[in-house]
């Protein structure tokens, strides 16, 4: 029987941790209010309308804070002194500016899927602000792109707080000889643009990308209108510019509709308030990010192997927790079986310690792992050996600074 399971929590994954505190760096961009568009409330805020009439979709009563990371004082990531909740979790408003000395991405080229306007634009622009941005049609095209020098880095979404890892960009990675040197959690905030001067009532149609729509189901249902899916979010965004498309609206980025010069008819567009979606930013070995001295770590692996699944995870899960290590994600990808004429195809990995050129082996059962900790740690290493022993096949895939912060670009 196939099936994917992801054993993580996604509040571990993205959520500020109250104990500790992002260590203050020259790399660290500025954080200061974000500015709103057209001066609607920010996303699920507080009336069902905006002082210019647009329609606030997910209304509600929010609140500001003045502590992150749970502390309550000011501090890095701290804006103004206040930071904006969502469900009672904290978001840090980010308005992406160029550090000093050049260390912020400056030089670097990041190639992404999509058009510009995109989220992982903006993610990548989050991440590395002065970063030069590549639009690439499909991600296999970014990775491509990194692969042949074209680019420094590629930046692929990864998860979703609501499609889990239905995204499986995970098994692009695999099949490149590429490492993750970062990773960024944004949140991702819908709005309905529209070509100036429509109104929400002429609108028939509204284009995006299908996860986007599916996101925003409930809210489009009550719009009434049909559903078109298009490559990216950005992408839609583009066409109903260009095509000048007067009865038809796109959900795409506040950011986009400012880009693009549209008008936003709707906010909070989607229909759980609470929508974090992590980016990896990917480059070629060996990774060029060196770690701070006090920096949180995390290590991302992938372990395959070809039999006896449950006992498998049983002592991936036993050799570190008898290390004290915690695992922030335990995904099981089990390809084995399947219908005669749906077959399940096995996951393919690059072995890149493979004599003479790198090759790519199919395994049946593969666990995406991350745990905290660097890879050269002692007791991870520790960990990793006696993985090995027992699986079929076990391969790095980057050791990275953790970011907990969730960055909200609105």
């Amino acid at each position: 029987m196939a099936y994917t399971s992801s054993l993580h929590l996604s509040k571990h994954l993205l959520l500020p941790k109250g104990h500790r505190s992002r260590p203050s760096s020259s790399r660290s961009p500025s954080f200061v209010r974000a500015a709103r568009v057209n001066g609607a409330p920010h996303v699920n805020g507080h009336a069902s309308k905006t002082p210019n009439g647009k329609v606030q979709i997910n209304g509600g009563d929010g609140k500001k804070g003045a502590a992150v990371n749970g502390h309550g004082k000011k501090g890095p990531g701290v804006l103004n002194g206040k930071t904006h909740h969502v469900n009672g979790h904290d978001r840090i408003h980010l308005s992406v500016s160029t550090g000093p000395g050049g260390q912020d991405g400056t030089g670097l080229r990041v190639a992404y899927q999509g058009a510009p306007g995109a989220y992982s634009e903006f993610a990548a622009k989050t991440a590395l602000p002065g970063c030069q941005t590549v639009p690439c049609r499909a991600f296999a095209d970014a990775l491509a792109a990194v692969d042949r020098g074209i680019v420094d880095r590629a930046i692929l979404p990864v998860e979703s707080t609501m499609e889990g890892t239905a995204l499986r960009n995970y098994d692009l990675l695999l099949r490149h000889d590429l490492v993750v040197a970062q990773e960024i959690n944004l949140f991702v905030h819908y709005c309905l643009l529209a070509m100036p001067g429509v109104r929400a009532a002429e609108v028939r149609r509204v284009i995006s990308h299908p996860m986007a729509l599916a996101h925003c189901g409930r809210a489009l249902a009550r719009l009434g209108v049909d559903r078109e899916p298009v490559e990216d979010t950005a992408g839609a965004v583009e066409m109903l510019r260009s095509n000048m498309m007067l009865d038809t609206a796109a959900i795409a980025s506040p950011r986009a509709a400012d880009l693009y010069g549209l008008d936003v008819l709707a906010h909070g567009l989607q229909d759980e308030s609470w929508n974090v979606t992590r980016f990896l930013l990917l480059s070629r070995p060996p990774s060029p990010v060196a770690l701070p001295v006090d920096a949180d770590a995390k290590t991302s692996m992938v372990v395959a192997h070809r039999g006896g699944s449950m006992a498998v995870v049983l002592k991936v899960l036993s050799a570190f927790s008898s290390r004290g290590i915690n695992m922030s994600k335990l995904e099981i990808i089990n390809n084995e079986g399947g219908s005669v004429d749906e077959p399940r195809p096995p996951v393919m990995i690059l072995d890149t310690g493979a004599r003479g050129a790198p090759t790519l082996r199919s395994f049946p059962h593969v666990l995406y792992v991350d745990c905290e900790g660097a890879a050269d740690d002692p007791l991870v290493r520790e960990a990793i050996k006696e993985i090995e022993k027992f699986a079929v096949f076990v391969r790095i895939l980057g050791c990275y600074a953790a970011d907990t912060n969730v960055y909200d670009l609105q």
